[in-house]
């Protein structure tokens, strides 16, 4: 039974069992009811949260592992880069701008221009883009309101949550 079908029969229980029409069941019969869904809820409870548990053990073993493969893809393309620079250290020093072969060509060319800073004060207004990051800081807002100040835009708020252990 899944656990909202649980939860359910409780509320089916807890109504028909709180009819006072009914005279025709004991107490003892309403008990054992009651008794025999929460035992159903409880292990549904635990089941429920070990499998929780369960995948969040597999989210941080796939976590690891993408950043095992993470550092493994930036090192090949780190050696990659080396390989590049390396070839074409190698083929200026030769004075070869080309070198071709039945797979690829290899060949040096020029970049395109690109800017360099080296002053930045020096650089007029309208070239210059102002950019500012704001950041709340949470903890100061928490401790005014907490001490009964109140903070325009924001306020305490409670949430649950789930707790396994």
């Amino acid at each position: 039974m899944k656990l909202y079908e649980i939860n359910q029969q409780y509320a089916e229980a807890l109504a028909f069992f709180g009819d006072v029409d009914n005279d025709d069941m004991s107490l003892d019969t309403a008990l054992d009811t009651f008794e025999a869904i929460e035992g159903d809820f409880e292990q549904k409870v635990i089941s429920v949260a070990a499998y929780a548990k369960q995948l969040e053990a597999e989210a941080e073993a796939i976590k690891a592992a993408m950043e095992r493969m993470e550092k493994r893809r930036k090192a090949i393309e780190n050696r990659a880069d080396y390989l590049k620079d390396y070839t074409k250290v190698c083929m200026e020093q030769m004075g070869k701008t080309k070198v071709a072969c039945p797979w690829f060509n290899i060949s040096i060319q020029k970049n395109p221009p690109s800017v360099r800073v080296y002053d930045e004060a020096a650089l007029p207004f309208e070239y210059v883009l102002e950019v500012v990051n704001v950041k709340v800081d949470k903890a100061a807002i928490k401790a005014a309101l907490s001490a009964g100040v109140e903070v325009s835009g924001a306020k305490l708020s409670n949430g649950t949550r789930l707790v396994i252990k």
